[in-house]
């Protein structure tokens, strides 16, 4: 959760909240999602700190997992390998907020379209976004599915799975925008003897071999 914030609450409604077993079962009643301004009003007023493990994925406040050494050891080389492919009028962050209409999401890697300091006072939407990258070891279940149906309903051009488990990189283009089941329309992997197109707004600008990506 990164927002323009205060001092954490010690009441945070996250795991770890004193009065919430970690084995508390969901509701069987309807549980209520929150919507984008819902979740930023949450920070403004420090009932979600900076540092609080989470993102808001389809109006759920979904818990981030740890950082492994693989995975950010990854997250390193696919960004520094796509500094090098990119162009000017393009940025790369990691793990920062992209706002879409129900979700907040923060991918691993993302190539953003100016400068940051086009943003001082929003994150960047899916309009301004050419490529995400997810690193997935333990996350792969949520990459594969409510994040890629997050990005996919978004318009996001260009998603990527580097599936360390697999030693292989997922790409997934042409994503179906707000359809009944988001999706995309293109998949392809690539294994460690190939190399990945990286395409911003549909040219390719450089390629990256996967051998020196992964762990």
């Amino acid at each position: 959760m990164r927002h323009r914030i205060g001092t954490p609450s010690p009441d945070s409604y996250l795991d770890g909240h004193p009065s919430l077993p970690h084995s508390a079962a969901l509701p069987d009643e309807p549980i209520y999602r929150l919507s984008v301004a819902q979740y930023h009003a949450m920070a403004d007023h420090s009932i979600l700190g900076e540092d609080d493990p989470v993102e808001l994925l389809e109006g759920w406040l979904v818990q981030r997992g740890a950082k492994r050494p693989p995975h950010v050891f990854t997250t390193r080389r696919v960004r520094r390998a796509l500094e090098c492919s990119l162009p000017n009028g393009w940025y790369i962050d990691l793990h920062e907020p992209v706002t879409t209409m129900d979700s907040e999401p923060e991918p691993d890697v993302l190539i953003v379209r100016g400068e940051p300091q086009d943003y001082p006072d929003r994150h960047p939407g899916p309009e301004h976004v050419a490529l995400i990258v997810e690193v997935a070891d333990t996350s792969l279940h949520t990459d594969r599915g409510t994040k890629k149906r997050v990005y996919a309903r978004a318009g996001i051009p260009v998603y990527w799975i580097a599936n360390l488990a697999g030693s292989k990189f997922e790409v997934y283009t042409e994503p179906t925008g707000p359809a009944k089941r988001a999706d995309y329309k293109h998949f392809q992997e690539y294994g460690l003897a190939e190399e990945i197109p990286v395409a911003l707004n549909g040219v390719e600008v450089g390629r990256l071999a996967v051998r020196d990506l992964l762990p």
